[in-house]
């Protein structure tokens, strides 16, 4: 999302690898270091019959169920399969109608979007261009603490233009804010539900009232989520193949890797890394990988200190070891990032991603250089803290790598072990990010654009999580925004590209494709990172007839 879904590197940091995404094509991978080879495809084998139900596990408990504040993996993995957006993005990370049949853009400052007649909310009411103002307004009011708000930041009014229309009118053009139309920013809620839960909504106290295919039955706090199918679902390609499906919230990364392999939860995303060679080879189900738009990285939170010199930052990723961190954080496999944002995420044109990222070098390995660098800037011996946390092994693999990188270039690295909580609160509340320097993120792509992610390095965007300013990459960014074909704008991207390098207020670590395991008894689900905006749910069913 952005830089976001920076609540945490989690367990994508399983394997690295080029991916070309949109294609839907299989890929096949080799590991960087001699491992074994892998697959990367959108989908599993589809499902040969239906279920009752099935288990699925998740990392961590949704922080909120609120689609305007939902801005993290737990949550959006439940949320994809109740609450439905304008656009959809599928499995091969393609961007096409959801609840709008059609748009248009009948000048650069207009968006007009026809809404799919006949869609029913959970509770049996119709859907209209009321539900999709007051779903929009509500994300663009500071009241609510969007973390989307900043998305809204060009829009001057948007307005019911006809029973089912909606025409968004900007002060400059925006094709971003399009784009994310398929992601959180164009989630369409009852604009009556919203009004009656209050303060309640999206909480365990509260209900949802969305279009999706399945609907919330129970929220049990600590427990688990229990989601029933809707018989009146409107796409009949995605009706649910299984009836009820309930998520279980295991944080250890050994027993959720323990519960795929007793069958207590039949699936789960973001398989952790530490039991991916054992899960590919117990015989209780299947690993698979999927198209990824994301990148471990470093950001920085603090420019007042010694990462605010430039050749402190660049020092940095120079002693860096990738290949060994990809080493201890992934069983040996894996692809040093080249760029913040990663290759998966140059899927809108893929025919431009050989030239404007595979021709990037690979991050510079130099102690001395960087030791340098560090004598230069008068840096040596000042002090940088790293924050880590037990929330999944890679981040304190990576942790660990970075202070040693920065002890042997002269700079004093301290670690700052907090709480999974706290980890993810980093991301959400400035207040956490006092006394931190540098934070391991999993920067990743709502949309198939590579422009969504540099967007977060915008001055005073929420993504921008040091506030670091740069008029060059700002001027640079408005430029790619204002440039409607994809083809074009992806080399204006390239620009903005260039200047994140190298001015580096994010260091690029490592890619990874998306993982997940499936048990024995079901099949469907799709593999990527478009899991969480597409009702992947539906897609699951039985294995066998």
């Amino acid at each position: 999302m952005r830089m976001p879904g920076f609540a945490t590197i989690a367990c994508t940091a399983a394997l690295a690898a080029s991916l070309t995404a949109c294609s839907g094509a299989t890929r096949t991978e080799a590991g960087a270091t001699g491992g074994a080879g892998f697959e990367v495809t959108p989908t599993s084998p589809p499902a040969r019959g239906t279920l009752d139900s099935f288990t699925w596990s998740l990392y961590a408990e949704p922080y909120t169920l609120d689609y305007a504040l939902a801005y993290d993996y737990p949550p959006n993995t439940v949320l994809a399969n109740v609450c439905e957006q304008l656009l959809r993005v599928t499995p091969d990370l393609r961007i096409e109608p959801g609840l709008a049949v059609r748009w248009a853009r009948p000048d650069p400052r207009t968006l007009v979007y026809t809404l799919r007649p006949g869609v029913k909310f959970h509770d049996g009411t119709t859907m209209t261009a009321d539900d999709v103002v007051a779903s929009i307004e509500r994300q663009r009011d500071p009241a609510t603490g969007s973390p989307w708000g900043s998305a809204f930041k060009n829009v001057d009014s948007v307005e019911k233009t006809g029973p089912l229309e909606v025409t968004i009118r900007l002060g400059k053009p925006d094709v971003l804010l399009h784009e994310l139309m398929a992601a959180s920013p164009g989630t369409v809620v009852s604009a009556a539900s919203l009004e009656k839960q209050g303060k309640d909504y999206g909480t365990p106290k509260g209900a949802l009232n969305c279009t999706g295919p399945f609907a919330l039955e129970k929220w049990a706090q600590g427990d688990s989520i229990t989601l029933r199918a809707n018989p009146e679902y409107w796409d009949p390609n995605l009706a649910p193949k299984s009836r009820s499906v309930k998520f279980t919230f295991v944080e250890d990364p050994a027993a959720r890797s323990n519960a795929f392999l007793s069958g207590t939860a039949d699936g789960g995303y973001m398989v952790p890394s530490t039991a991916l060679a054992h899960l590919r080879t117990a015989g209780k189900g299947s690993v698979l990988f999927g198209p990824n738009t994301a990148a471990a990285n470093l950001a920085v939170l603090d420019f007042h200190g010694p990462l605010g010199d430039r050749r402190v930052r660049e020092a940095l990723s120079m002693a860096l070891d990738r290949k060994n961190i990809i080493k201890a954080a992934a069983g040996g496999v894996g692809l040093p990032a080249r760029a913040p944002a990663a290759r998966g995420a140059w899927a809108l044109v893929p025919e431009k991603t050989p030239a404007l990222y595979d021709t990037l070098p690979e991050p510079v390995y130099d102690i001395e250089g960087a030791r340098k660098l560090v004598g230069e800037a008068g840096a040596t011996g000042r002090s940088i803290t790293v924050v880590t946390s037990s929330l999944a092994p890679e981040i304190s693999v990576v942790a660990n790598a970075v202070q040693a990188a920065g002890r042997r270039i002269g700079l004093d690295v301290t670690l700052k072990p907090v709480s999974p909580d706290a980890y993810s609160s980093i991301f959400v509340d400035p207040k956490a990010r006092e006394g931190i320097d540098l934070v391991i993120t999993n920067g990743y792509d709502n949309t198939p654009d590579p422009l969504e992610f540099y967007q977060y390095l915008r001055t005073g965007d929420f993504g921008n999580y040091g506030n670091w300013s740069d008029a060059e990459f700002d001027v640079a960014f408005d430029r790619a925004n204002s440039e409607p074909d994809p083809g074009r704008r992806a080399g204006l991207t390239a620009e903005l590209q260039k200047i994140a390098l190298r001015e580096l207020p994010v260091i690029p670590v490592y890619e990874a494709p998306y993982s997940v395991f499936l048990g024995k008894r079901i099949t469907g689900a799709p593999t990527g990172i478009a899991q969480l905006y597409y009702p992947w749910a539906a897609k699951i069913g039985a294995a066998q007839k």
